[in-house]
């Protein structure tokens, strides 16, 4: 039996999309038996000149987490788009930038001054930042050089398919991989999960009152907050009416509010979503009313837009600020 060749990577994302793939346990097996890991640097050492070597499309597919922030990210990622004949961003990062395009909202610069120069436990009394390229002992040494935005991947190469989650459950990834092997697949560009939103299988859903009025946000340290009761009934920021269903809630189930890490149903902005959810039961007659209520956010766009900058309206910090 030919096996389906299979391409993982990792670009700018915290690993945790590779864990959950481990998170298979022993339908790892199954699937290691059915499929051949052609690149799977977290797990494997292969090097990127195996990958090269193989004919175009020659890898069935290519699961990529991650967002793309610098040029070799950019080049592996290009790379696999043209040697697979499916490409997956897989995870929040590569659908829609994930925590790390929260930095879109600043600047490379700005980054590095934080990173390397003025947060309280750096040491760094001769400013060492990093270069693109520098010589030691007469050699001649190169970083990637990273750009000043981080994209979402379908803004760098064409995905076929999209697996959201931060990271995606281990029951979403085996769906997607069992699907890759038997071939049904939905058409191309759909998003491989839920197209509802979280609070329709929520749990706490039914003691969600009709009509709820919030006098203000609570954060959810700052309550013992009911394990049984919807979050926003108890005043605590929860992001499921504007969050695509599909992970089981685990969040929830530990008495933790949505923090929206599979992102909006299609067709929305996820912010603006929750945003406008809100404009209907938060009380207050005018601005300065509102801005009592939402006093708790204490980090709109990272509350609002904890997974999505790439894929918002916010998009990055304005050019002329860059």
């Amino acid at each position: 039996m030919t096996k389906a060749k299979v391409a993982i990577s990792w670009n700018s994302s915290c690993g945790g999309c590779d864990e959950s793939i481990v998170d298979l346990e022993e339908k790892i097996l199954d699937i290691a038996s059915k499929v051949e890991f052609v690149l799977w640097p977290c797990a494997m050492d292969f090097k990127y000149s195996d990958v090269e070597s193989l004919a175009d499309q020659e890898i069935t597919a290519a699961l990529i987490n991650g967002g793309i922030q610098n040029t070799h990210q950019e080049h592996i990622a290009r790379m696999l788009r043209e040697k697979s004949k499916y490409v997956i961003a897989f995870g929040s990062c590569a659908c829609m930038g994930g925590v790390p395009s929260l930095a879109n909202l600043t600047n490379k610069q700005e980054i590095y001054n934080v990173s390397y120069l003025d947060s309280p436990t750096v040491v760094n009394p001769d400013k060492i930042v990093p270069l693109e390229e520098c010589s030691v002992d007469g050699k001649k040494l190169t970083l990637p050089e990273m750009y000043q935005t981080l994209y979402k991947l379908d803004d760098i190469i064409e995905v076929d398919y999209y697996l959201p989650g931060c990271p995606p459950t281990a029951e979403m990834i085996a769906d997607t991989l069992g699907a890759l092997l038997s071939g049904e697949l939905p058409e191309k560009g759909s998003v491989l999960a839920s197209n509802k939103s979280l609070c329709g299988s929520c749990d706490r859903n039914d003691t969600k009152p009709d009509n709820i009025s919030i006098k203000k946000i609570i954060r959810i340290h700052e309550i013992e907050a009911d394990p049984d009761t919807c979050f926003l009934a108890q005043s605590v920021m929860c992001m499921g009416p504007a969050t695509r269903d599909g992970c089981d809630y685990p969040c929830v189930r530990g008495n933790m509010p949505c923090t929206g890490c599979l992102g909006p149903v299609s067709g929305a902005d996820q912010g603006a979503k929750m945003i406008a959810t809100l404009g209907g039961i938060l009380e207050g007659d005018d601005e300065k009313g509102a801005g009592v209520v939402l006093d708790g956010v204490v980090d709109p766009a990272g509350t609002f837009y904890r997974y999505s900058v790439s894929a918002s309206f916010l998009g990055r910090k304005r050019e002329e600020d860059v």
